[in-house]
């Protein structure tokens, strides 16, 4: 959907920089488009899909925070303990 919705403004913004319609022809497709946006339909389905972005960002945004550690200083014990882990008691890797 994104994509048809681009390409039709692509196409439309095309026509208007590339018409030799005139002046006239592009007031009538300003107008069409001020209508169209300012459909109650149109609007509420943008207003939707914002919200709905905006509730993904949000969950997408707190299982990425769950999962990695909070601060540099966090990943540096982490890692030190995993490090130490693999050491035996003279300091060298059980490989």
């Amino acid at each position: 959907m994104r994509y048809r919705l681009t390409f039709i403004t692509g196409v439309a913004v095309g026509y208007v920089l590339g018409t030799r319609a005139g002046r006239e022809r592009y007031e009538q497709l300003r107008k069409a488009t001020q209508r169209f946006s300012q459909n109650p339909a149109v609007r509420n389905t943008a207003e939707s899909a914002a919200l709905s972005g905006r509730r993904a960002a949000a969950r997408t945004f707190d299982v990425v925070r769950d999962r990695l550690p909070g601060t540099v200083s966090d990943r540096v014990r982490a890692r030190r303990d995993q490090l130490a882990a693999d050491e035996d008691e003279w300091g060298t890797t059980n490989t």
